[in-house]
């Protein structure tokens, strides 16, 4: 019988297999793809490499949870730095966001002139600093008395942050400029949705800072793409079974069992790197199906449409871009697109003189439940981003040599999830409200961007540490 079972390769469910089998414990990860990862994997099509979603590392520098998590583990990936981490593109105005304070300042106050944005920028900055050193808080939810006490850790926080988290962001924002112009308040809110995955309306100040101050740290750009840090972040777990979709779970008096097509594993304890909205099918059992099923209140819906190109041209590109447009895209929740390019030197992803590229906006599921009008949908946006690409990069039509898109229904087929960007922390869905990596299910666990502490690498590995934590491993 097994220790660990973990469903699911993604950010969440492959750090935590990896930390418990460096630890001693005898820990299997299972993964329904041919390849590691999730909405964050890198995949093959026609002979050409693309990653699926995500596409930066953040947080790999000293002092910070993704650098901590691949340390223990004894991983050192293969990265090139991304600076700047994003190039932004909103009607005439192109604004790189460097990671030098000074550097984005001066070219910030030519796109977007202010006598307060030194002074708000620096905000800004100052809570990321802070936030980032603070430490010894932690979240569980196995009864009311673990998580009262949990969260007790966070008073230290809640004090020097209160005031930010009082206060939506937009609100904030609105009042500190004394009447933003709406161009520049679309660019901040813009950069927002990329990490926080909600409006700023939504959200309260802290969580909108700490997005916005994203750029200030370290970015990364994975070699040969972002499978590759699965693969070598995994590489000592011998008990890896791809392929491998589990399509059953028993909830056993001491134990789970887990079904696959041909096996049955037996765990002691059962980590699941889904959405806590879709876990509950695995199930049968009563207790489970009630744990989960109240949470599935906390989807929001929200996923994103991806175009995927192969580019043959000589110009050279930055690794991230964003566009900005007056109005929201068809069948879309975003009027702006992000888009990755690889490396020019990374001929892994890409063949020599080619980039790969992977183009994302957000949607919202329900847009693509029409089964008679999903085609027709999905090629309008696939056209739409494709001209928005073309003409806002210079590139011409004759330089890509392959464009295919995916929808929520594409990612639910390939990885059982439709949602994407998981549980965001919004006004109303904050601590106490979040469910925590443990469970009151003895024996049941959970990790990724669904539960605490939300999405993106840094948020995603302070759930795979909080979880650690409370395995006492």
């Amino acid at each position: 019988m097994l220790d660990y079972a973990v469903v699911g390769s993604g950010v969440g469910g492959s750090s935590i297999a990896a930390l418990l089998n460096a630890n001693g414990h005898d820990v299997a990860l299972f993964e329904k793809e041919s390849y590691l990862g999730g909405c964050s994997s890198t995949f093959s099509h026609k002979g050409y490499s693309y990653n699926t979603g995500a596409t930066t590392l953040a947080g790999y520098q000293d002092g910070f949870i993704v650098k901590e998590v691949f340390d223990e583990v004894g991983f050192k990936p293969d990265l090139i730095l991304t600076d700047p981490s994003i190039v932004i593109i909103q009607n005439d105005k192109v604004t790189p966001r460097y990671s030098d304070f000074d550097k984005f300042i001066e070219i910030l106050n030519i796109n977007y002139p202010h006598d307060k944005n030194l002074e708000f920028w620096k905000l800004i900055y100052e809570i990321n600093e802070a936030f980032y050193k603070e430490n010894g808080h932690y979240y569980s939810n196995t009864n009311i008395f673990s998580k009262t006490k949990s969260l007790f850790s966070f008073i230290p926080l809640l004090m020097k942050f209160q005031k930010y988290l009082r206060i939506d962001a937009h609100t904030f924002i609105d009042d500190y400029f004394e009447g933003i112009d709406p161009e520049y308040l679309q660019f901040l809110a813009s950069q927002v949705l990329i990490v926080a995955q909600a409006p700023l309306k939504d959200i309260n100040f802290f969580t909108a800072a700490i997005s916005l101050a994203y750029t200030f740290n370290t970015n990364n750009y994975a070699v040969g793409g972002l499978g590759n840090i699965f693969d070598g972040l995994t590489k000592d777990i011998t008990k890896l079974y791809k392929n491998s979709e589990i399509k059953e779970i028993k909830k056993l008096t001491t134990h789970f069992e887990l079904y696959t097509k041909d096996s049955v594993y037996q765990t002691k304890k059962l980590i699941l790197n889904s959405t806590v909205y879709d876990s509950s099918k695995l199930f049968d059992d009563k207790q489970v199906k009630s744990y989960y099923k109240k949470y599935e209140k906390l989807n929001n819906h929200q996923s994103s449409f991806m175009l995927y190109l192969t580019l043959k041209t000589d110009k050279i590109f930055e690794h991230h871009y964003q566009i900005i447009k007056d109005e929201i895209f068809p069948n879309s929740l975003s009027k702006a697109v992000f888009i990755s390019f690889s490396d020019e030197s990374d001929n892994t992803l890409a063949p020599k003189g080619h980039y790969s590229v992977t183009v994302s906006i957000h949607t919202d599921i329900r847009y693509w439940e029409d089964k008679q009008n999903y085609k027709a949908q999905k090629k309008e946006l696939h056209d739409i981003l494709l001209q928005t690409v073309i003409q806002s990069l210079n590139i011409k039509i004759g330089e890509v040599v392959d464009s295919f898109s995916a929808s929520p229904n594409t990612f639910r087929h390939y990885i059982n999830r439709s949602q994407l960007g998981g549980n965001a922390i919004t006004m109303k869905n904050f601590l106490p409200f979040l469910p925590s990596n443990d469970s009151p299910i003895q024996g049941l666990y959970n990790v990724g961007d669904s539960v605490y502490a939300a999405q993106g690498w840094p948020g995603v590995m302070l759930g795979v540490k909080n979880l650690q934590r409370l395995l006492n491993v």
